[in-house]
């Protein structure tokens, strides 16, 4: 049994920061592959960051520099820090997760268990 439970969405001005958690109740988590999604009204989902087993990590290029990625495996956690946020990053939020040690990458067809999202909106 797969559950996925984002938090730490909501409003703030561009510029500023929010950091994303998704608790995951997940057989092997400190060794599975963790992945963050977005999507915006009327936009495919993209993949936003990735964390593998071995916690190095990969970025889509819109957020690189911005965004950082972690695990905590002792609180079974998935976190996304949001640094310097723009409107661009308004978004429904969703962690997943594919239950291997690395990612193949941020196709969202690749992973199989999926939160309920958390809203982040960024206003100018």
């Amino acid at each position: 049994q797969v559950h996925l439970v984002e938090s730490g969405g909501g409003s703030v001005q561009a510029g500023g920061s929010l950091r994303l958690s998704c608790a995951a109740s997940v057989y092997g988590y400190s060794s599975s592959c963790m992945a963050w999604f977005r999507q915006a009204p009327g936009k495919e989902r993209e993949g936003v960051a990735l964390i593998h087993g071995n916690s190095t990590t990969s970025y889509a290029d819109s957020v690189k520099g911005r965004f950082t990625v972690s695990k905590d495996n002792a609180k079974n956690t998935l976190y996304l820090q949001m640094d310097s946020l723009k409107p661009e990053d308004t978004a429904m939020y969703y962690c997943a997760a594919h239950l291997t040690f690395y990612c193949g990458g941020l196709l969202d067809y690749e992973y199989g268990y999926w939160g309920q999202g958390t809203q982040v909106t960024v206003s100018s």
